[in-house]
């Protein structure tokens, strides 16, 4: 297909000396030399072409002049550029692979080698082709592969249609007679037309109605091949409102319809054209497209199942992460989280929680593990955590609920916290732990100093009772609260890790002209590493 560059000319059915010529270009693109093989392809004499650009006598179609300014780029590098092209030829129109190459040294003129080209399948397409597709699990990349695979090898052009309720809906919905069908093009490919072309008159993407009468519809109803001989007026009509569109819907003269068929489950079909001069579609064709099919089937199908999950996933991943919190006016907060791997979300949880006077509740906590199920202990803990805070209760308390119901979970589950409430008029806090690293607190100048707070156990080991600790915050102190995933790792022991938060957070504050924020962002960058577990940092401190 146009712009496959570096590569071979295609293998065809049988040699046809007829389809094969070769002629001269001088290095700006005019035609230095046409030869009876030339004058026989193309059909046009020498004297006509003799001296005039290569562009104005065969690279007429849309693109295909800045393919020839790229071909002549390439020879002039000394190297070779091939592609597939569609052109006109003596006797009609069709593919034709084109192979540019240096006469001689830079300077000297191109050689030009062109050879008329149709569809075959070889003994090895097959199997070739199962292995170009499928190599990932991206819907409209599998849908690519399975059309790059068929044009021009199979056919001149290719299209794959999906049913749009299965991609919407994830409902199936085998097309009904009396009622069309409702598909969506993933891709389409014509020989010899760049991809912008292809995109312009065949839209990837674009959302169809096929009516009863369309071929296509009939080969997914009745789950078998179909071979036509013309498009269905409602898909011609639709082809010839498109600029360029009335000559491509005429341009093919044998069809084939075939359904995607995986799991029992019709997924659409893919539909397949070839041009007056190229054979007919026949049963050996059929065969072949019906084994393409059902690997493009299963392909697509796990594309699109992969593709569900991730959506879902996706989805319930953003309605874990926490709304954007409400900061009380005398209070500045920033925070920062970086969840371990892929995931969106994971065990660790924040959140501020405004309370009457002025104060405001900051929590910090860590379910244990990782993955979903870490996420759905902590999204319950979150919630419950921010109800409790906001009843008022004082931190050892809130903390005491939160163990009872950790404990009470299906499976056991751990986790640890810490909760301070903060008051901003009093420049006090009151700081209970379970089982979580203790929080740091930095001072105005840089100097930094670990807070005594009881350890207390984690949540879920039925402690029943968790001490508190009030802690003068000075003006511009900033109290940090973290997770464990912050300090520590598999080569740095938690002692260690706050040291380096220590380290680095004094001068990250000290910064003339940055923000509160700013330094979160530079600690935790600091801090960051190729470690196993989620990241969490929420620095506070009283506005002065």
């Amino acid at each position: 297909m146009a712009g496959d560059h570096g590569s071979a000319l295609p293998r065809r059915r049988g040699p046809d000396l007829a389809a094969l010529a070769a002629f001269t270009l001088d290095s700006g693109g005019r035609v230095t030399s046409w030869p009876a093989s030339a004058e026989r392809l193309f059909g046009h004499p020498a004297p006509a072409v003799t001296g005039h650009d290569v562009c104005d006598v065969l690279m007429t179609g849309p693109g295909q002049r800045e393919l020839a300014g790229e071909a002549l780029a390439e020879v002039a590098a000394g190297r070779v550029w091939t592609a597939t092209v569609s052109m006109a030829f003596a006797g009609g129109s069709g593919p034709v692979a084109l192979r540019w190459e240096p006469l001689g040294g830079p300077g000297t003129g191109v050689l030009v080698i062109g050879q008329q080209v149709s569809p075959a399948i070889g003994p090895g397409w097959l199997r070739d082709a199962a292995d170009r597709i499928g190599t990932t699990l991206d819907l409209l990349r599998t849908a690519r592969e399975v059309a790059d695979v068929a044009v021009p090898a199979f056919a001149d052009t290719a299209a794959i249609f999906v049913f749009e309720r299965l991609l919407a809906a994830d409902e199936p919905a085998s097309p009904q007679a009396g009622h069309g069908a409702v598909v969506r093009r993933l891709v389409a490919r014509l020989a010899g037309q760049p991809t912008a072309v292809t995109d312009s008159l065949l839209p990837p993407g674009e959302v169809l109605v096929l009516g009863d009468d369309s071929p296509s519809f009939r080969a997914m109803h009745t789950r078998s091949p179909v071979l036509f001989d013309r498009l269905d007026e409602v898909s011609a009509g639709r082809i010839a409102r498109r600029p360029g569109g009335r000559d491509l819907a005429s341009s093919y003269a044998s069809f084939l319809s075939v359904p995607l068929v995986a799991r029992g489950v019709a997924l659409g079909c893919a539909t397949f054209g070839r041009a007056p001069q190229s054979p007919d579609f026949g049963p050996a064709d059929v065969a072949a497209a019906g084994e393409l099919a059902s690997r493009a089937a299963v392909c697509i199908d796990n594309a699109r199942l992969y593709h569900r999950e991730r959506r879902t996933a996706f989805a319930l991943q953003r309605g874990l992460l926490p709304g954007e919190p409400r900061v009380p006016a005398a209070l500045e907060v920033a925070h920062r989280y970086l969840p371990v791997g892929a995931s969106m979300v994971g065990g660790d949880w924040h959140d501020i929680v405004p309370l009457p006077g002025g104060r405001a509740a900051l929590v910090v906590g860590d379910a244990m593990g990782h993955g979903p199920e870490a996420a759905a202990v902590m999204v319950q803990l979150r919630t419950a955590t921010h109800l409790l805070a906001e009843l008022d209760l004082p931190p050892g308390e809130v903390l005491a609920r939160l163990d009872a119901l950790t404990a009470g979970m299906p499976a056991s589950p751990y986790a640890t916290c810490m909760c301070a409430v903060i008051n901003t008029s009093a420049s006090s806090c009151v700081i209970a732990g379970a089982g979580h690293p203790p929080p740091v607190l930095a001072l105005p100048g840089g100097a930094t100093r670990v807070l005594s707070v009881p350890a207390g156990l984690p949540l879920g080991l039925s402690a029943g009772t968790f001490e508190a600790a009030q802690v003068s915050l000075p003006p511009g102190a900033t109290l940090a609260l973290y997770t464990d995933g912050l300090a520590e790792s598999r080569t740095r022991p938690l002692e260690d890790g706050i040291a380096a938060l220590r380290d680095a957070l004094g001068p990250a504050l000290e910064q003339p002209g940055h923000s509160l924020d700013s330094a979160c962002e530079t600690v935790t960058q600091a801090l960051r590493q190729q470690g196993g577990d989620d990241m969490t940092l929420v620095l506070a401190r009283i506005r002065q």
